[in-house]
Formats: structure tokens, C-alpha cells, sequence
């Protein structure tokens, strides 16, 4: 009797399952009869937030702290996206600007050494001039990274010999 009224039960539940397939639905951009103005997509509510959109505005906000691991992730991500355009040094001297492209500033120009962090920010998230937008390529922590990697890079190619221990300053010396 048990295994009869379930058997029964399961059919009940397998018959009603169907129905969802056939209810009334509406294809993107079509127009319907069931809202005010006659569209199917309808603008979100206001106060809407897409989901991780809180997440990633946090990392946005706020620059990690400096670490080898950040640098070395800059680096990586510099080399991928910056290099092509900005060179490997940061000079302006990418493989694209041999191939007829505009040369891209050099890092360590006054304007851009002075230049907030936040500068870097919007440029990559928004482009600046020949430069488009890579909000869509590089996620919120790799901007801070490549960030980090660009303030290496402008130190790296201003710092003076003396201010090296002398063991860095010998081995530089004995490179040709």
C-alpha cells in the first residue's frame, strides 16, 4: 500500500512539473502587454546594485599595502597589458609605437611622478587620450598592482648610484 501511494504521489508531482514549461514568457526586446510602457526590459529599480559590485568598489577604494608578492604581480600584469604600448622600462617605447601607433608619456616625466595614484586609477579604468579602457580587462586589485609596479618602475629609473649599498654599486659596475 506504502509503495502504491508513492508511486502515486511521484506521478502527481512529475504532471504538474510541466505546466512551468508552457506559462506565458517574453523575449528581450519584444514588447508586452504586462507593464506601463509597453517594454519587456524594464530599468532597474533605484538603489539596484549588481551583485559584486560592492566588493569590487571596495577594492577600488583603497590601495594595498605594499608587498614583494603586489610588485611581482604588477609586474605580470604591466608586462601583459602596459608593455605593448608603454615598453618594458616604461619609457613610451612599446613594440606598438614601432608599428606607427602614438608613443604613450614616459613614466617618469615630472607630471606623472607627481601624479596621485588615483591618476593611474582613472586611466586604466577609463583610458586618457589614445589609450582606451581596460576596466573590462584588468579586475580592481590588478589596477592597484600594475599601480604599484608603475611607482618601481619611475623609482627604479631615477635612483641614483650612491644611494645603493656598496655591494650593488660594485655589481653594477662589474656588468658591461
Amino acid at each position: 500500500m506504502k509503495l502504491w501511494l508513492t508511486i502515486t504521489a511521484l506521478f502527481v508531482l512529475l504532471a504538474g512539473c510541466d505546466d512551468m514549461a508552457r506559462q506565458p514568457r517574453a523575449k528581450a526586446q519584444e514588447p508586452s502587454v504586462f507593464f506601463p510602457d509597453g517594454k519587456v526590459n524594464q530599468v532597474p529599480p533605484a538603489g539596484t546594485v549588481a551583485r559584486g559590485d560592492l566588493a569590487r568598489d571596495a577594492q577600488l577604494a583603497e590601495r594595498p599595502t605594499m608587498s614583494m608578492a603586489l610588485l611581482q604581480r604588477g609586474e605580470e600584469r604591466y608586462q601583459i597589458f602596459c608593455s605593448p604600448c608603454h615598453g618594458l622600462a616604461g619609457d613610451g617605447d612599446g613594440t606598438v609605437v614601432s608599428r606607427g601607433f602614438p608613443r604613450p608619456p614616459d613614466f617618469v616625466e615630472p607630471r606623472l611622478i607627481d601624479a596621485p595614484d588615483r591618476h593611474f586609477m582613472n586611466v586604466i579604468a577609463h583610458g586618457y587620450g589614445q589609450m582606451y579602457s581596460y576596466a573590462a580587462r584588468v579586475a580592481p586589485a590588478d589596477r592597484w598592482a600594475i599601480i604599484g609596479y608603475i611607482r618601481a618602475l619611475q623609482l627604479s629609473r631615477r635612483a641614483e648610484l650612491r644611494m645603493l649599498s656598496e655591494s650593488d654599486q660594485s655589481t653594477l659596475e662589474a656588468q658591461p
